[in-house]
C-alpha cells in the first residue's frame, strides 16, 4: 500500500452516542467477582430496563454450565420485552461452537473476538494474516446463516495501530465486504493517551468511513475515560462502560463517568437514565464485593457533600459552589459535612434543612460541640444533629456549674476487674478516688459514690435505667447517646450525654445528673 494521506483535523461528534455495558462479561474478569446467575439477570434487567443502555455484553461464550443458565434467562427476559437484539455474547474464531452456544442460550448477538495486532496473530495463534482471516470469515458466513448480528472486536487493537497497521487494515479489508454491525476497537492493553486514540480513530474513519466502530478502554493509565471521550470526539459512534469501572486489572471506563462527560463537557447524546445511576453502582457493588470509592465521582459516596464553611457560606449567598453535576440530577442529595472545618454555614445550612431555628449564641456553642467531636472523629452527618441541640441546650446549667470532671482514667484488661481513677471538682474544692467495678461506667459510678460518702456523708444517686441509642443514620462512629434516669428518696433525675464513645457518653451524662442534683440540694438548704 502506498503512503498515507495527512489527516485532516476531524472535530465533529455524533449526535448520539451508544452505550455498551460489559459489566457481566469483561467486569466479572475483576480479581474476586464472579456473579451468579440470578444476580446477572437483576443487573441485566436494570441496566436494560430502568437505566436504558443500548447494549449489554453478559457472558463469554463456552466458559461454563452456570454461564449457560444466566445467559438463557438473560435471553428469556430479553425477548419478553423486545430487547433481545440487545443482548450481546462474546465468541471465539471456533467454527460453529461459539455460535451454537449463544444460539442454545437464545441469543442472536455475537460478539466475535479477532485478533487485531499481527504479533497476537502470528504468536497466539501461530498462523498467518491470511489463515486467520480465512477463519474468521467461516464463524462470521455461519453466523449470518443463523440470523445473528455479527459484531467483530479486533483484540489488541491499539498494539496493531502502533506496531502493525498493514496487519489491522488487511483485517478490515477482508471483512468490510460482510454485514458485519459494529467494529470494536480495544485498547486491551490500555497503553494509550488520548492523542494517540484520536490519530488512530481518525485514520480507521477516514479508511473506512461507512463503519460503525465502538471503542473499549482499559484504565492501566487512569484514562480510560479520556480515551473513550477523545473516541467520541475522532469518530467512534459507540463506547463500552462497565459499572463502577470493573475489569480485568485497573478496570474499564465507568458508566458513570462516561455518560455525565460526553453529555455535559460535549453535548452528546445518550439514552442513558442518569437518575439510576446511584442504584446500579450500590447493587453491582453488593453483588460483586468491589465497594466504590468514596470520592468515586458520581456514585461515590462523599462526591456532593460539601465539607469546608466556606463552601455552605457560598451556596446559602448564591449557590456559589455549584456545577452541572447536581445531585438530584442523579437521584442524590447535596450535604454539608459537620465537622472541625465545617464552620456556622454548614450548621446553618444543615438546620435549615431540618427545620430547626436557634439564636446565634445558641449556634456558636452548637459549632463549638461539633468541632469538638470533629477533633475526635471524621464525620458529625444530619442525622446527629437533632441530638447534638439536645445535647447542648437541654441540660443548660445557667452559672457556675458546681460539679466538673477535671480527669479520669479507666483501665481494662482481659481477665482483669476495670479500674477507675477520678478527679472532679465539687463546690470549687478537688476530689480524688479510685474504685473498681463490674464494667468501666460501673467503676466510674462507684469512684464518685466513694467520694460523696466519704467527704459529704450524702447518698449518691441510683441508677433506675439506662439507655444507649445511636442516632437513625447517623455512623457509628461519629456519635453514641446515653440517657440515664436516677434516683434519689422520691426524686427522679434524667440526663443525657453524648460523646464518640459509649462510655464516655454515659460519664457526661452521669456529670450532668450531678450538677441536677447539687442544684436541688442547694434549694432545699434554702427553704430550710
Amino acid at each position: 500500500m502506498g503512503k498515507e494521506e495527512p489527516v485532516k483535523p476531524y472535530r465533529r461528534i455524533e449526535p448520539f452516542i451508544e452505550i455498551m455495558d460489559t459489566t457481566m462479561r469483561d467486569g466479572e474478569q475483576t480479581i474476586g467477582v464472579s456473579f451468579l446467575p440470578h444476580e446477572k439477570l437483576m443487573i441485566a434487567r436494570m441496566l436494560l430496563h430502568y437505566i436504558n443502555v443500548d447494549r449489554i455484553e453478559v457472558s463469554s461464550a463456552r466458559i461454563s454450565d452456570g454461564e449457560k443458565e444466566a445467559v438463557k434467562m438473560i435471553c428469556n427476559y430479553a425477548r419478553r420485552h423486545d430487547m433481545l437484539r440487545k443482548v450481546e455474547v462474546l465468541g471465539f474464531v471456533d467454527g460453529k461452537l461459539s455460535v451454537d452456544w449463544i444460539e442454545e442460550c437464545g441469543g442472536k448477538v455475537i460478539n466475535l473476538l479477532t485478533k487485531g495486532s499481527l504479533r497476537h496473530c502470528t504468536q497466539q495463534l501461530h498462523k498467518t494474516a491470511e489463515e486467520h482471516i480465512e477463519d474468521i470469515r467461516n464463524t462470521v458466513k455461519y453466523a449470518l446463516k443463523k440470523g445473528f448480528d455479527v459484531n467483530v472486536y479486533l483484540e489488541d487493537w491499539s498494539n496493531g495501530m502502533k506496531d502493525s497497521p498493514e496487519y489491522v487494515y488487511q483485517l478490515m479489508d477482508a471483512l468490510r465486504e460482510y454485514n458485519i454491525r459494529r467494529f470494536m476497537l480495544p485498547d486491551t492493553l490500555g497503553i494509550l493517551n488520548p492523542l494517540q486514540v484520536i490519530e488512530f480513530f481518525r485514520k480507521m474513519v477516514k479508511r473506512y468511513p461507512g463503519c460503525h466502530f465502538d471503542f473499549h478502554a482499559h484504565n492501566d493509565y487512569d484514562l480510560a475515560v479520556s480515551n473513550s471521550l477523545a473516541a467520541v470526539l475522532s469518530g467512534a459512534k459507540g463506547i463500552h462502560v462497565t459499572v463502577n469501572g470493573l475489569g480485568e486489572r485497573c478496570g474499564n471506563a465507568p458508566l458513570a463517568s462516561v455518560q455525565v462527560i460526553l453529555k455535559d463537557q460535549f453535548h452528546a447524546q445518550t439514552s442513558i437514565n442518569e437518575n439510576l445511576l446511584g442504584k446500579v453502582s450500590s447493587m453491582v457493588a453488593s453483588y460483586s464485593g468491589i465497594h466504590v470509592a468514596p470520592n468515586q465521582p458520581i456514585v461515590g459516596a462523599h462526591v456532593f457533600t460539601q465539607v469546608a464553611g466556606v463552601h455552605a457560606d457560598g451556596d446559602r449567598k448564591d449557590a456559589l459552589y455549584y456545577n452541572e453535576l447536581d445531585p438530584e440530577r442523579f437521584g442524590r442529595k447535596r450535604q454539608y459535612a459537620l465537622g472541625k472545618t465545617s464552620g456556622s454555614a454548614n450548621i446553618l445550612k444543615n438546620l435549615e434543612e431540618l427545620g430547626l431555628e436557634l439564636t446565634p449564641e445558641q449556634t456558636q456553642r452548637v459549632s463549638k460541640r461539633i468541632t469538638e467531636l470533629g477533633d475526635r472523629k471524621e464525620i458529625v452527618t444530619q442525622d446527629d444533629l437533632p441530638y447534638i441541640v439536645s445535647d447542648v441546650l437541654k441540660h443548660n446549667i445557667h452559672g457556675e456549674k458546681k460539679v466538673k470532671l477535671i480527669d479520669f482514667e479507666i483501665s481494662l484488661a482481659f481477665n482483669c476487674t476495670p479500674l477507675a481513677k477520678v478527679k472532679v471538682m465539687i463546690g470549687g474544692k478537688v476530689y480524688e478516688a479510685s474504685s473498681t467495678g463490674d464494667g468501666q461506667f460501673d467503676a466510674f459510678v462507684n469512684t464518685l459514690r466513694k467520694i460523696y460518702d466519704r467527704e459529704f456523708g450524702r447518698t449518691f444517686p441510683l441508677l433506675d435505667n439506662y439507655s444507649l441509642f445511636i442516632p437513625p443514620g447517623g455512623r457509628t462512629d461519629a456519635l453514641v447517646q446515653t440517657i440515664i434516669t436516677w434516683r434519689y428518696g422520691t426524686k427522679i433525675i434524667k440526663s443525657r450525654g453524648l460523646a464518640a464513645d459509649q462510655t464516655e457518653s454515659a460519664i457526661k451524662a452521669t456529670i450532668k445528673m450531678l450538677n441536677i442534683y447539687e442544684k436541688e440540694c442547694d434549694n432545699l438548704k434554702e427553704k430550710e
